[in-house]
């Protein structure tokens, strides 16, 4: 017989699939999907294994926008980062690659990095907080590479200011040690750090960045870095198994979000700003209060399966979406979710948004 969470879970997943309007990302149906591919293809040749066509084009825009030699598309960000640092670990005689402890490449990986290239994982630290360089200059000896997450997703979308990323870098090229940036999410942290791609990405040897999340992509990331470093990938790329046979639908739907969605940093930023303010005045907190990006926490003064039955039952009275599953936060009858902003988000009003919100608490 199925248990309460079963059964939310359950009926979450049926008004999901009943919903006409969202708050974050946008159902849409499969057939529609690769309708809009063809419309929005740009060149007629398929690649092959990843060469020419949609493909070799998204990797020159990339290699462009991050100020970077070269860069290589992959289906997966994991492959990518396990590609890179695997490289590094190889050239530096060293398994040794130093992380934070809530990085995605040690908490949703299954410990990819030990099983699979047997690295040794150094953690930087386990805060839900961006890496200081006096926690870099605590790990003695030989680093093969040092990663850091912009923005630390599992810290609630964290990011440092530009002054400590600098000096961040600016530690790692002192010891001589390169700099890997994960940025999943780095298209969504420049209105915060103020800078560009290009000015960001410069401070690292080489960035992973995803085409899936808010750019709506199908799947599928980038690393960008030196030619040589890029090239090695590519062989690992192959050796992993994700050297697919060709890759143009993911392209297709990268470029595309690059084209429609990149632009939009500035509105979405502010738009969770907005959002996180109107918020709290329902009875909400938010962390980072202001958000950093366009995805912060919203914490409840609400247990969670009280407030995920609450939400699930909106869902099924509306037919809208407002949010993943609430979870239970630290602190006991409190619970938290992560919102995210996308284009789906400007077509809400704020204090409709807030008013949504609302009734979750007042149900």
């Amino acid at each position: 017989m199925a248990t309460t969470s079963e059964d939310l879970r359950e009926r979450r997943k049926n008004a999901a699939d009943n919903c006409e309007r969202w708050l974050s990302q946008r159902r849409v149906p499969a057939a529609d999907r690769l309708r809009q591919l063809a419309d929005v293809a740009t060149d007629d040749l398929v690649d092959v294994y990843g060469n020419g066509g949609e493909v070799a084009a998204l990797e020159q825009e990339v290699a462009e926008l991050l100020g970077k030699p070269a860069a290589v598309f992959l289906p997966t960000g994991i492959l990518a980062q396990q590609g890179v640092l695997r490289v590094y670990a190889d050239r530096a005689g060293t398994s040794r690659v130093a992380v934070h402890g809530l990085a995605h490449l040690l908490v949703h990986e299954l410990n990819a990095l030990e099983e699979v290239h047997h690295l040794r994982i150094e953690r930087l630290t386990s805060e839900p907080r961006q890496p200081r360089p006096d926690e870099l200059a605590a790990i003695p000896g030989k680093l093969a590479a040092v990663t850091v997450e912009l923005p630390l997703r599992d810290a609630g979308f964290v990011l440092p200011t530009w002054d400590e990323l600098v000096v961040f870098s600016e530690s790692c090229a002192e010891r001589g040690v390169p700099l890997h940036l994960d940025g999943a999410r780095l298209w969504e942290s420049t209105p915060y750090l103020e800078h560009s791609l290009a000015e960001i990405a410069a401070l690292a040897s080489t960035v992973y960045v995803s085409f899936y999340k808010v750019l709506g992509g199908i799947s599928g990331a980038a690393l960008a870095g030196p030619e040589d470093v890029i090239a090695e990938v590519r062989r690992w790329q192959r050796r992993l198994g994700g050297n697919l046979y060709s890759l143009f639908p993911y392209a297709v739907s990268a470029r595309n979000g690059l084209r429609n969605v990149l632009p939009l940093m500035d509105d979405l930023h502010q738009r969770a700003v907005e959002v996180a303010m109107a918020l709290q005045s329902e009875g909400f907190r938010v962390f980072p209060e202001p958000p950093h990006t366009n995805s912060f926490r919203v914490y409840a003064p609400r247990a969670a399966e009280s407030i995920e039955q609450a939400a699930v039952e909106r869902m099924e009275r509306t037919h809208e979406s407002l949010c993943g599953p609430w979870q239970p936060a630290d602190v006991p009858g409190w619970s938290w979710v992560e919102l995210v902003m996308t284009p789906a988000s400007l077509e809400w009003q704020v204090d409709e948004i807030a008013k949504a919100f609302g009734e979750l608490l007042a149900h």
